[in-house]
């Protein structure tokens, strides 16, 4: 819905200013969308009077001009309009000006060797029409130095309002003045519409064809004639605010009735009277019937329709759009004006059926004021009257726009129940009478009777809603809810809690979830630890190769893995969260977590380069995935044991356990085996691990162990490089607690960085080279002190690993 600010200040006498106007609306509940105000765009365009226009000395189709911009001495303009000429009053912009169609800000130029310092407009440069074709042409009386916008009267900025759908009577500017007068911002001042007494008798006939069940389709239809109208364009003013709001002017006649539309919400229609055949009735349409409409379409009819039809057949299609035949031009000399009330569902049911949608269709489907509609056609005889002369007959009428008075029972204390809101009985009455009800007082509550534009007013609450919309509903004063006691607290287990977080963690290392069938063939479960006995086979299995609960979540990832690359998808990295049935029993379900990442699916996403630079997936990433996500369920892996090897479904020499004892395994990781990924069909490298959420020591209910403040020292870490000889079987990790265990205090990171078997190492036996970083707390370390602490790391390693420093 739009409007502007003028049209608005027709029907509310109000001194606010723009800025309060928007913002009154959308507090109200009439939210603005869009404001567009020309007068701020073209605030630096000046009127100017061409003094003097000479040919450029350089270009044939330029101009040099003189130009008196009324600010000093005149400025110097080059312009290659056809039309500069000496003495014209133009529109001058000075350099530092925007300019809205080129989105360019002007600076000085100089144009073939002269200099310009400024610009002469178009209508096109400034969007007030697509004219190129020379610069703007002004009166003789125009001010020089004047605004343009200002002197030309586009200083008129335009509201759009983003109307919900039940505020039909704002749907026409005369509500939305009613609704900011209410709030006080003015005072509605749009005076009753007068009746215009016919001059002679009404000569068509009409006759609304319907059977009892369908007379709610039109319960009223209204026409009249006036003859010895003189079509032609309408007043400008009328044609500028019809051209504000996005339409474009026609004559007269049409433009009255789009005025009308807008201004009160009340479509109406004209009918070149010469151009009807006979009378008109208003009937469903018959089967096989067409209408070509105003906009130049045909329109199939079905008996789902109404129509306005003559002797001919169909002339307007009712409540949606005219047709062609019977339209106005400016040969028109007798016109016929309708007036109607349609049925809202109906309405809306022939603009979908059909695809089409007016502005007229968009008012009666959300219902209009039924007691306008009769005023609404005296108000358009005016208009006719005044604009185009000619005599009007009397008011031909077929049914009634009388409804039944609709009254609620409204207790005052329902605003404040649903609000919050303590609005006094005073001042909800006031709110409600300036809104246009009839509030009348009963005890405790109030008889309110709704008027006849506000269809949307069903019960208390809406009642309700008008009050608080107008008293504020930013006043209502922010209050925590209070918390029942019959709400229970969270009931979430450990294990669900950390399945929850478990997908979470994982997907944010760049795992993609799948869900994947429990049931796996029964090669892939004996492939993958299962399998073995008919226990966990299916009775009736859904497939074959769907016969086994499944052991692992990694059959399913696997196979999934497989099915993207042959797709053309060969970099995947998937997880699930999922049951994995180990026995028959309650004891056998158990709930892992599993992840794996296939071929260049690195977790730092340094697979495929362009610069070449690339590696597959392996073992250490899905161990930094394993060890991310117990970290993240909160598991404490100070004593969590990597020990090489898992099961057999994994590489034997790439995979490893995650245990916290003999006894207490919660996982595994490593490369597919071979073997495993040829019984699939699927190529490899695939690197994968599973952890069994149930097998995770649950944490203490109260931590033993603070979190250790962050330190941060002053002085400069040292690092020391050790290479080792260890016997080939020794595990690294090993090496590296014996050397943290040297000092823990400035030790604060050990790390291998080399690991070598070969010449000049002795058989049996491998070199590994360890990164020892040293943290001063309190002062520098001295030489003699570094040794000595170098000292201490080769004496535990060897002691507790049997090590010997390298020599």
């Amino acid at each position: 819905m739009k409007l502007t600010l003028s049209w608005l200040k027709d029907h509310l006498e109000t001194s606010a200013s723009l800025e309060e106007v928007v913002e009154t609306l959308t507090r109200i509940g009439l939210e603005v969308e869009h404001l567009h105000d020309p007068a701020a765009q073209l605030k630096d365009f000046r009127i100017a009077h061409v003094i003097d226009a000479k040919p450029h000395p350089n270009a044939d189709r330029l101009r040099v001009c003189m130009v008196d911009t009324g600010e000093g001495a005149p400025v110097q303009v080059v312009c290659g309009a056809p039309n500069a000429r000496t003495g014209l009053k133009t529109v001058f912009s000075a350099p530092g000006t925007y300019i809205p169609a080129k989105k360019i800000t002007l600076g000085k130029g100089v144009i073939r060797g002269v200099e310009s310092l400024g610009m002469l407009c178009s209508a096109a440069e400034l969007e007030l029409s697509n004219d190129h074709d020379g610069i703007i042409e002004l009166p003789e009386d125009a001010p020089i130095g004047a605004v343009y916008a200002q002197w030309a009267g586009l200083d008129d900025p335009v509201i759009e309002i983003n109307l919900t759908p039940n505020r039909s009577d704002a749907a026409g500017i005369y509500g939305i003045a009613r609704d900011l007068a209410a709030a006080g911002l003015g005072t509605l001042k749009t005076p009753a519409v007068e009746t215009i007494k016919g001059g002679f008798a009404m000569p068509q006939r009409v006759t609304l064809d319907f059977t009892e069940d369908d007379k709610h389709l039109a319960p009223l239809f209204a026409l009249r004639l006036v003859r010895g109208v003189k079509n032609g364009p309408s007043p400008a003013w009328l044609q500028d605010r019809l051209r504000a709001i996005g339409l474009r002017p026609i004559n007269s006649l049409v433009d009255i009735t789009n005025y009308l539309t807008f201004d009160r919400a009340r479509p109406l229609h004209v009918f070149d009277a010469k151009k009807v055949a006979g009378d008109l009735v208003v009937r469903r349409a018959r089967a096989g019937e067409e209408l070509l409409a105003l906009d130049g379409k045909t329109y199939k009819l079905d008996a789902d329709m109404v129509v306005i039809a003559d002797d001919k057949g169909p002339e307007s299609l009712a409540g949606v759009m005219g047709g062609e035949h019977s339209g106005c031009s400016d040969d028109t000399t007798d016109v016929l004006i309708e007036t109607a009330l349609w049925d809202p569902a109906n309405i809306a049911h022939t603009g979908r059926k059909l695809g089409v949608s007016t502005d007229a269709r968009y008012r009666f489907e959300r219902g209009v004021d039924p007691a306008f509609a009769l005023p609404g056609l005296e108000l358009a005889t005016k208009l006719v009257l005044e604009f185009c002369g000619g005599e009007a007959s009397d008011v031909a009428i077929c049914g009634s726009a009388e409804t039944a008075t609709r009254q609620l029972r409204f207790p005052w204390s329902e605003t404040k129940r649903l609000t919050g809101l303590d609005v006094s009985k005073d001042e909800s009455t006031a709110i409600l009478t300036r809104l246009g009800f009839t509030v009348e007082a009963a005890g405790e509550d109030a008889l309110v009777d709704v008027p006849s534009w506000r269809p949307d007013i069903e019960g208390k609450a809406d009642l309700v809603e008008e009050i608080a919309r107008i008293a504020g509903f930013d006043t209502i004063a922010a209050a925590p809810l209070p918390r029942n006691a019959g709400v229970t607290e969270p009931v979430l287990t450990l294990l669900q809690k950390r399945m929850r977080a478990a997908r979470r963690a994982l997907a944010a290392r760049g795992l993609v979830e799948a869900v994947t069938w429990s049931f796996v063939s029964k090669e892939q479960a004996q492939a993958f630890g299962g399998g073995d006995d008919n226990r966990l086979a299916l009775a009736n299995p859904i497939a074959a190769e769907l016969s086994d609960m499944r052991p692992s979540l990694l059959p399913g990832l696997v196979t999934a893995a497989g099915r993207n690359a042959a797709r053309g998808f060969p970099d995947v990295a998937l997880f699930e969260v999922g049951q994995i049935f180990l026995g028959e029993d309650e004891k056998g379900q158990k709930i892992a977590a599993t992840g794996l990442r296939r071929g260049f699916a690195l977790p730092a996403g340094a697979g495929r380069h362009w610069s070449g630079k690339e590696r597959a997936v392996g073992v250490f990433d899905v161990k930094a995935d394993a060890l991310a996500l117990l970290q993240t369920l909160g598991v404490a892996t100070g004593g969590l044991q990597i020990v090489a090897g898992g099961p057999s479904w994994l590489h034997p020499g790439r995979s490893a356990t995650l245990q916290f004892g003999p006894k207490a395994v919660i996982g595994h990781f490593g490369e597919l085996h071979p073997r495993v990924l040829q019984a699939l069909d699927v190529e490899g490298p695939i690197a994968a691990f599973e952890i069994i959420l149930d097998a995770l020591p649950a944490p203490k209910a109260k931590p033993t162990k603070a979190k250790a403040k962050l330190e941060l020292s002053d002085l400069q870490p040292v690092s020391r490089d050790f290479a080792f000889l260890l016997d080939r079987d020794q595990p690294a990790g090993d090496l590296i607690r014996a050397v943290q265990g040297a000092d823990r205090a400035l030790i604060t990171d050990v790390s291998v960085f080399d690991i070598y078997e070969g010449q000049g190492v002795p058989e049996g036996k491998k070199s590994v080279g360890v990164a020892v970083r040293l943290q001063p707390r309190d002062k520098t370390l001295t030489d003699v002190e570094i040794e000595a602490l170098a000292h201490k790391i080769v004496t535990e390693a060897g002691k507790k690993t049997g090590a010997q420093l390298r020599g």
